[in-house]
């Protein structure tokens, strides 16, 4: 039995309690959070056999745990890792790995001194139309990639404890945040480090009229941004935080000199109520081209019910239990892949800000 010790107990560690309960062979011991409101909901989740810490580093000192999950807020992570990591035992910790590239560059040397593994949480590789979608590509379908596009259009950022994700100096800003996912898939699917990035975004619409201490929110809600990558290859992300609307709420497309290969993934039922009836809708406007989308693919209801990631959370999981048993090889997603991912979103989020292209060099 692998036992996993939980630091950070919000909405996504919640997320991971479920999915570990779907694993064979794997318990969460013990789990830290500093709200009292969110310990309790957590236990509720888990069933009330872990034990509960309001610090993570008296949950570690007990010594009771295998594995650590890293899913506090964003701006917790740097240090946590950093004294975690002497540990040497296995961390999947949650994006991003850090709110800044200075932040990613402590962890990844710190990292390379350890056996363990340190496992950078990019849900989105574990999407099943995405894993097709990564498939196609990788045999030919549509010949060499050349341009790889993702819309996002989705529902805003939810509450959280003490409005941290309300604030770019917390989150690392939304093209850090949410989009950290997208440079991972980019650089993934085109097998090409990014370059260049050029951003035009802002906040239009949400959180305006909100004001915490008297401070409004700074985070970004829309943008397009554009990345060039060393290959000669070009990524484009077309963000929305305010369309929660949207039946699919990603579509990806990498087009190639033969074809052009999309993945179509719906977003959580819980924010679609009407969900049904519209995806009979587009299923009649699509059927002349479409051959496959995420509703063709079955997921066991029982996954998909644990998350609102298409159960990718937990793919992810039985990917990391897997190596975690092996007690050898590399993680899918390593150190340095989180510190890309944010190399590339500080760099769209001041390109954003400033209207400024910037350069990517080594990382």
């Amino acid at each position: 039995m692998i036992r996993y010790g939980l630091i950070g107990a919000g909405m996504m560690g919640q997320e991971h309690i479920r999915n570990i309960a779907l694993l064979d062979g794997a318990e969460l011991a013990a789990l830290a959070d500093p709200d009292e409101g969110m310990r309790r909901a957590a236990l509720a989740q888990q069933g009330g056999t872990a034990r509960a810490f309001a610090d993570w580093r008296e949950m570690v000192s007990t010594d009771s745990c295998d594995v650590y999950v890293v899913a506090s807020p964003n701006d917790a992570h740097h240090a946590t890792l950093l004294e975690l990591l002497p540990a040497n035992k296995p961390i999947l910790c949650e994006k991003p790995m850090c709110t800044t590239v200075a932040g990613c560059r402590e962890v990844v040397a710190a990292s390379a001194r350890r056996a363990a593994p340190l496992w950078i949480a990019m849900e989105y590789r574990y999407m099943p139309p995405v894993q097709r979608l990564m498939a196609e590509v990788r045999a030919g379908t549509a010949g060499p990639p050349v341009m790889m596009s993702i819309r996002e259009h989705r529902f805003p950022f939810l509450e959280k404890v003490g409005d941290w994700n309300r604030f770019s100096a917390r989150t690392g800003g939304t093209l850090v945040e949410k989009c950290c996912h997208f440079w991972d898939l980019m650089r993934l699917v085109l097998q090409s480090d990014p370059i260049r990035v050029h951003a035009s975004g802002a906040m239009d619409v949400n959180h305006r009229d909100e004001r915490y201490d008297g401070r409004m929110p700074d985070i970004i809600d829309n943008a397009f941004v554009t990345v060039d990558f060393a290959s000669g290859a070009r990524g484009m992300l077309d963000l929305a935080m305010f369309a929660e609307g949207s039946y699919w709420q990603e579509v990806i497309a990498v087009t190639g000199p033969k074809a052009r290969v999309e993945a179509k993934v719906p977003g959580p039922a819980r924010f679609a109520p009407d969900r049904q009836e519209r995806a009979a809708q587009i299923a009649i406007a699509d059927r002349a081209t479409r051959t496959e989308t995420a509703e063709d693919i079955h997921v066991d209801p029982a996954i998909l019910a644990a998350g609102d990631h298409h159960g990718s959370t937990f793919f992810q999981h039985q990917r990391f239990l897997d190596l975690v048993r092996a007690g050898r090889g590399q993680p899918d997603v390593t150190a340095k892949d989180g510190l890309w991912s944010v190399m590339v979103g500080e760099a769209a989020e001041r390109s954003a800000r400033t209207g400024e292209t910037v350069r990517i060099g080594e990382p």
